[in-house]
């Protein structure tokens, strides 16, 4: 069974197999701001800016941008209604691919295995120069913080989405199930 695991195309499940929830919303987030969807707000909130052209929006995205109603945190979006069962759905379509465990959460090793290789073959660069904005959704959800800081730096610093309170690297070695943290870490650790 093990090899015949196929590891999703789409940034926001990437990015929940590698670090949880904040980051797969993270990378909604960071779609919407590159569609000129969504900027920062006061006080590291975000909130709509327009509508959000282009291919359909996945429904993790969607779901983000039908949220923000009002600007928030994302403390505040990770918790509210839609966003929450928009994750689920996304997590329950992982654990059917045999990318997640339902029993004993956290990823399978076929998961672990091909993060690994897409990190590897997808590495940081050094500069955003050249990239396609899903060149840098893939980035991010691969390489979490530190793309986001590389190829959205002020809107990342404004909408409080790493530093101080904000990072998608935040509970990676909590339970990834333990009473649905909205960090949604994992137990296996960084990829």
């Amino acid at each position: 069974m093990a090899g015949t695991t196929r590891i999703p195309t789409e940034a926001h499940a990437l990015a929940l197999l590698r670090a949880g929830n904040r980051a797969a919303v993270t990378v909604a987030v960071l779609d919407l701001h590159l569609r000129g969807a969504v900027r920062a707000g006061r006080a590291g909130t975000l909130r709509t800016s327009g509508p959000a052209p282009g291919a359909p929006l996945p429904a993790l995205t969607k779901a983000v941008r039908a949220s923000l109603y009002r600007p928030a945190g994302m403390g505040q979006l990770l918790d509210r209604h839609g966003v929450r069962a928009a994750l689920g759905v996304l997590r329950e379509d992982l654990v059917a691919a045999g990318l997640l465990r339902s029993v004993l959460p956290g990823r399978t090793r076929a998961c672990r295995r091909a993060l690994k290789r897409l990190r590897a073959r997808n590495p940081l660069p050094t500069a955003p120069a050249g990239l396609s904005d899903g060149d840098k959704l893939l980035l991010v959800a691969l390489h979490g913080d530190r793309a986001l800081t590389l190829l959205a730096p002020r809107f990342t610093r404004e909408a409080g989405l790493t530093g101080r309170g904000g990072t998608t690297e935040r509970g990676l070695r909590q339970s990834w199930a333990a009473g649905g943290s909205s960090d949604g870490g994992f137990t296996c650790g960084v990829v």
